[in-house]
């Protein structure tokens, strides 16, 4: 995200272009580690860490670029599911039932919008392309809010029991 900063033509699309590489090595790696059975315990802790932390920072970079509550309160959903979900996983694995919570397809669907929108609010490349990105961040934004509900549901019985 550094090359976000650096003054001159390119560095929107540097900086776009190495976010997409990060999300694709991320696909694949995670796919080649399960189709090789490769997977260590280090890995399944550090690659959702990865994934958080790389897209909390590109949020924060845009939030300062764009400041607009356009992009601010969407960011500040996502990045609060973010903490919320890995808290709940965390506490939820503690109590054996970590299968509850575990990464659904609809969790899959709301990373690849949010990649993807990221990548265009970065890039800024033609108007039309910052706007259907800024509307693929607002589908993000939804999904994200979803599967965090979709989560919290699973684990609403856990939830409940801890509470009595």
């Amino acid at each position: 995200m550094v090359i976000f900063y650096i003054p001159g033509e390119w560095a929107y699309f540097g900086a776009a272009f190495v976010f997409w590489l990060a999300s694709i090595t991320d696909i694949l790696d995670g796919y080649l580690a399960r189709k090789l059975q490769q997977s260590t315990p280090f890995g399944a802790f550090l690659d959702p860490v990865a994934d958080k932390v790389m897209v909390c920072v590109a949020l924060v970079i845009l939030v300062e670029h764009y400041q607009s509550l356009y992009v601010t309160v969407p960011a500040m959903i996502i990045i609060s599911r973010e903490i919320v979900i890995s808290a709940l996983r965390e506490w939820m694995a503690e109590q054996g039932k970590r299968g509850n919570v575990a990464v659904s397809q609809l969790g899959k669907i709301k990373t690849a919008a949010q990649m993807l929108a990221i990548i265009g609010l970065i890039w800024q490349f033609e108007p039309w392309m910052t706007q259907l990105s800024f509307g693929l961040f607002y589908i993000a934004t939804f999904l994200t809010f979803w599967s965090m509900v979709q989560y919290l549901t699973a684990a609403w019985s856990e939830l409940q029991k801890s509470s009595s």
